[in-house]
């Protein structure tokens, strides 16, 4: 038996791998700062093997309370992401499993690689224009998916925590959507909207296998008042761009460690945000809990929870500097507890769809604001 994360995203820190059934690992921090919660390795010639791994930090980790009721999620193919059976003592995340297939991977939660994120620029180029808004730290490009041609400037961005996979399989599901010409809500939005769609902001914290920070350590969800070109790049060109096109309506796409549920938290808690928006962002929420048993407006965030630091977060820079709607959308770690799945938890497959759901209140939105 071989333990290894030597790979895109891989990280976890062996301490004593020589017994399977008390393998002792560590989650490893960002290659920056002290965030941590991600873990993703791979184990070699573990079939029909009773392995008990037991991450012996866990306590630590950024959002501790985030491992109750949690399960790990594991793959044979690295397609197909199932929640294995997960302890939490207080102190010791503790993986029990019994592999079926000589290899299995195990992650916090599905990872989408950068071959795949590749993949999806790759499609996006045969359906819509696809630019590169600048380059980040190691020099990577913020992929960008420009498409429609209506006069309403909409933009979307994905894993500024790069840890939140769930995002960009979200944004996967919603251009598929998009680039369905027999989808009609697809195509009435095309004629009123031009959507601009980055599906990851933080390329190399990704590559890195980091929770929360790019390459140098910057929480790019904290830099959106004063970004730099040497210290938060990523935000600074988007910021830009973003500046260049106006924006009509903004959803930032994340993940919550602790809260069971898929929620949205809005700018209405600003001061002097407009009273339009608040009734419009109401709307947008409401149509999105009619449109799918996956969300919900009941549980999530306290009005009160961040204050002086709340400009600097993407969703509050927007809706305070353009007025807009202005939403950071969470989905859990877990799974959604009003709508329980025992074998995947919150998945791939369920994010995918949130991100085609979400196309119905986008559309609503555009249809109310045009002028």
């Amino acid at each position: 038996m071989h333990i290894t994360s030597q790979f895109d995203a891989g990280a976890i820190e062996i301490i004593d791998a020589s017994q399977p059934d008390n393998i002792r690992l560590n989650i490893r921090a960002d290659n920056a700062c002290e965030f941590r919660q991600w873990f993703y390795f791979r184990i070699h010639d573990a079939r029909d093997t009773a392995l008990t791994l037991k991450l012996e930090n866990a306590a630590a980790c950024t959002y501790a309370q985030g491992w109750e009721g949690y399960q790990a999620v594991a793959s044979y193919d690295r397609n197909t992401w199932f929640r294995i059976h997960t302890e939490y003592d207080g102190q010791t995340l503790t993986l029990r499993h019994t592999p079926t297939h000589n290899d299995i991977y195990i992650a916090y939660f599905a990872p989408y690689s950068y071959e795949r994120h590749l993949n999806l620029i790759a499609l996006a180029n045969t359906h819509a224009r696809v630019s590169s808004l600048g380059n980040s730290v190691e020099g990577r490009p913020i992929d960008c998916i420009t498409w429609g041609t209506g006069k309403l400037p909409v933009w979307i961005i994905a894993r500024q925590h790069p840890g939140e996979t769930m995002t960009e399989w979200l944004v996967e599901g919603l251009l598929h959507r998009l680039f369905d010409s027999n989808d009609a809500v697809a195509r009435q939005l095309a004629q009123i909207a031009t959507l601009h769609i980055v599906p990851n902001i933080n390329p190399d914290g990704a590559i890195h296998g980091n929770l929360r920070s790019n390459a140098v350590g910057a929480n790019l969800n904290r830099e959106w008042m004063s970004p730099s070109l040497t210290h938060s790049p990523e935000v600074y060109h988007v910021r830009n761009n973003m500046h260049a096109t106006g924006v009509n309506l903004f959803l930032d796409i994340h993940g919550d460690e602790t809260i069971p549920h898929v929620f949205t938290d809005g700018c209405e808690m600003i001061p002097d945000y407009p009273a339009t928006s608040i009734i419009q962002e109401q709307a947008f929420t409401q149509l999105l809990a009619a449109t799918t048993p996956d969300f919900q407006t009941e549980h999530g965030y306290t009005p009160d929870r961040f204050s002086d630091e709340m400009l600097t977060l993407a969703s509050k820079y927007v809706g305070h500097t353009f007025g807009c709607v202005s939403l950071t959308l969470e989905m859990p770690f877990k799974d959604h507890i009003n709508q329980a799945e025992t074998i995947y938890g919150w998945s791939p497959a369920r994010s995918q769809q949130l991100g085609k759901d979400l196309c119905v209140p986008i559309l609503a939105h555009c249809l109310k604001t045009r002028s």
